[in-house]
C-alpha cells in the first residue's frame, strides 16, 4: 500500500459551497483531475512542491516536498486541532478530483475520522472508487457536469446517475454551476437524474464566477433556472462561491 499523497494544498478556512456552507473546515486539496472543466479554479496536474498553511487560517503558507507521508498528513491536522480546538466542523478532501486516491483514501480516511467527519468533495463520476470509500464518509458534495459551463468532452448523465445512487449511504448534496448558456433541458436532467435516486437530495445551483470575478449570469435567467428546479425538486438552493465574497482561501 502506498502511504503517500500528491497534494496542491492544505489549508483551513470556510466552507463556500453546498451543504456545508458557513462551516469551518481543514480543506485537504489533492492534485490531479480526470476531468478539465473550464471553470475549474484549481491546477490539474501535480508539482513537487505542496502548500501548507503555516498556522490554520493564517494565510501564509510553507512549502513542503511531496509527496507527503500519511503520516505527516495527520500531524498536521491533529496539531491544528490541538491549536483551535472546536473551530472546525470536518476535514474535507477536494481537489482535483480526490477519488483519483480512492486506494490510499479508503486505507487512511479511517484515521482521519477519528479527529473530525470526512467531506467528499467529487465530480461524482468515479463510481467504483466512490465504492472504496463510502463506508468511511460522512458527507458528499457531488458537483454534476453540465455541457453548457463544464464544456467536457463527453457526456456524463449516466456516470452522475451510478454515482449518486451510491452515494445515498450519506449525507449527499448536488452542485451544479449554470451561466447564461445553461439550457432549462440541462438542469431538467439534473433533477431527472435526482428525483430517482432520492428527490429529498438539496440541489445547489450555483452561479458561475468569472475570472473578473463578476457572475456570468443574468438574474433573470438565474431565476428561470431556479423555478425548473423548484418544480421537480424538494430542496432547491441558489448559492454563490461564500469564500470568494468573503474573500477567504
Amino acid at each position: 500500500m502506498n502511504d503517500q499523497l500528491w497534494i496542491d494544498e492544505i489549508f483551513s478556512s470556510i466552507q463556500g459551497e453546498g451543504f456545508l456552507a458557513g462551516r469551518r473546515q481543514i480543506f485537504i486539496r489533492l492534485a490531479g483531475c480526470n476531468l478539465d472543466c473550464i471553470y475549474c479554479d484549481s491546477k490539474n496536474g501535480t508539482r513537487d512542491i505542496c502548500r501548507v498553511e503555516t498556522k490554520p487560517g493564517s494565510g501564509t503558507f510553507l512549502d513542503l516536498l511531496q509527496p507527503l507521508s500519511l503520516v505527516k498528513v495527520l500531524e498536521i491536522v491533529a496539531e491544528w486541532l490541538a491549536i483551535l480546538p472546536g473551530a472546525h466542523h470536518s476535514i474535507s478532501f477536494t481537489g482535483g478530483e480526490p477519488l483519483l486516491y480512492s486506494d490510499i483514501l479508503a486505507f487512511c480516511i479511517p484515521d482521519f475520522r477519528r479527529l473530525l467527519p470526512i467531506h467528499l468533495e467529487t465530480n461524482g463520476v468515479l463510481t467504483a472508487e466512490l465504492e472504496q470509500v463510502i463506508g468511511f464518509t460522512d458527507y458528499i458534495s457531488m458537483d454534476m457536469k453540465l455541457p453548457s459551463t463544464a464544456g467536457c468532452t463527453e457526456q456524463l448523465w449516466e456516470n452522475h446517475r451510478q454515482f449518486l445512487n451510491i452515494a445515498q449511504t450519506c449525507q449527499v448534496s448536488v452542485k451544479i454551476v449554470v451561466a447564461d448558456n445553461t439550457l432549462p433541458a440541462e438542469v431538467h436532467k439534473v433533477c431527472d437524474i435526482i428525483s430517482a435516486a432520492n428527490i429529498d437530495t438539496p440541489l445547489f445551483i450555483q452561479p458561475l464566477t468569472l475570472t473578473s470575478g463578476d457572475i456570468g449570469i443574468s438574474s433573470s435567467h438565474l431565476l428561470r433556472l431556479q423555478e425548473v428546479a423548484s418544480s421537480l425538486l424538494q430542496d432547491v438552493r441558489v448559492m454563490p462561491q461564500m469564500h470568494k465574497y468573503l474573500n477567504l482561501h
